[in-house]
Order: C-alpha cells, then structure tokens, then sequence
C-alpha cells in the first residue's frame, strides 16, 4: 500500500496522479524512477540508483512489508540531484518541452546546456527552471516592481553608466574580463560590489535573482546588454522626473 503526502492511501478515486503529470511539473524521468524503485524497496542505506543498478539490485525479497509514504520533498530532492549530475545536454533535451510550454524559443539565444549548468542548483523542477530562465532567449515584458523600486534609484545611475561603458569596450567576451569590468566599476567608484552588481542584474535580467552576474552576462550579447541598461537608466530617469 502506498499513502499519500497527506497520510491517506492513494487510490483510483482519490490522490491519483498520471505519470505525465510528473513530467508536467517539472520532473526528470531519472528521478521519478529513481523514487518508484525505492517506493517499498530499499538496498542498504543507497538511495541514488542508476537504471543499471535497479535492474541488478532489485529483488522481491528486500520490498518493505509496512506502508510505503510518498514523500514529494524526496523526490524534489532526488529531481535536483539528477538536475545537477546528469550531463547538462541530457537535461536539456527534457527541458525544451518545458520552455516550449512557456513560449520560449531557446533557439534565440545561449545553447540551453550552457544555462542549464548556471541555473540547475538554483530550481527545483525543470518547469521552475524555464519560468526563471526566459531572459537569457527573450527581452522581458517588466522590471520586476520590488527590485527595480529598490536597486534601480537614481543614485544608481552613475554606476550603471561607467559599467555600461566598461563593457562595451571589452575586446575579449568571458567571464573574467566581465568580471573585471564589473570590480574597476566600484573600485573607481568607490563603492561596494553590490552598489553596482545589483543595478546591473537588476537591468539585465529584469529582477533581483540570477546566477553570479560574470557567467550571466557572458550568457548574453553585448548589445542585449548595452539595450537593457539602456531601458534601466530609462527607468531611473522617468522615476526622477515623476
């Protein structure tokens, strides 16, 4: 017998899920699997298992004799383990369908590989991954409320212009340099990173979370970026004069 997150057994009539439903949520196949082998079943205190591994560990001889609880927290954890270990192409073959659903067209911008290694310890789900990602393929309809009235004031407009500048005359397009760019910003400003690094993820990616900005920003092109700062000191400008 299996119960549900709430204690009760699950049945035909109550608490049914169809498989594709996992999949709509988000889930990986490798997890789901995963968690329906140890459903019951269980091998030593292992609880990652390869498809190899099911096949030759599993016997009817170790299935628990008491009720098995389905646990949604495990298997949120298992999903987040094969986000993060499987090869980020095998991932994202699975997560298209998801940016698909949200009309994403991950052709538009970074291999999706590439934005599945920055953004897969940061989502639970492949759904969540989509829905946090669109920026990378596509201009944002809206700076997020709460973090543009927070970061984007006009006492941030002298740094998002000397990072603008600093950017744009970058010769080499990686990391590093945009990191350097970035820490010669606040030094000759004198200010705290997160004086300029805030604005500026703010800007480019229309809210107050992303993964580290050198690897956001090394995602992008340089004219999306230049565009989107552009858009902020808009928005800092018709906040001055309002």
């Amino acid at each position: 017998m299996i119960l549900g997150d709430d204690g009760k057994k699950l049945s035909k009539r109550t608490n049914a899920v169809g498989v594709m439903e996992f999949r709509d949520d988000g889930y990986l196949p490798q997890a789901l699997l995963n968690y329906l082998v140890r459903l019951g079943w269980s091998h030593g205190d292992q609880e990652i298992f390869s498809l190899e591994e099911m096949i030759e560990l599993f016997s009817l001889d170790a299935i628990g004799q008491s009720a098995s609880a389905f646990n949604t927290d495990k298997l949120i954890w298992l999903n987040q383990h094969y986000m993060k270990t499987l090869p980020a192409k095998e991932v994202a073959e699975h997560a298209k369908w998801h940016f698909a659903q949200q009309g994403i067209d991950v052709t538009q911008g970074p291999a999706l590989e590439d934005v599945i290694t920055v953004q897969a310890d940061r989502v639970k789900t492949l759904k969540e991954l989509a829905q946090i990602s669109g920026y990378f393929y596509q201009e944002y309809e809206a700076l997020d409320e709460k973090a543009a009235k927070k970061h984007l004031r006009p006492v941030a407009k002298k740094a998002l212009l000397l990072v603008q500048s600093k950017l744009s005359a970058l010769t080499q397009w990686n990391t590093e340099s945009i990191h350097n760019a970035i820490n010669q910003t606040a030094e000759e400003l004198e200010v705290g990173m997160g004086k300029v690094g805030m604005p500026l993820r703010v800007a480019v990616t229309g809210a107050g979370n992303s993964p580290s900005l050198d690897l956001t920003l090394n995602l992008l092109k340089p004219a999306q970026i230049e565009h989107r700062i552009n858009k902020a000191l808009e928005y800092i400008a018709n906040r001055e004069n309002s």
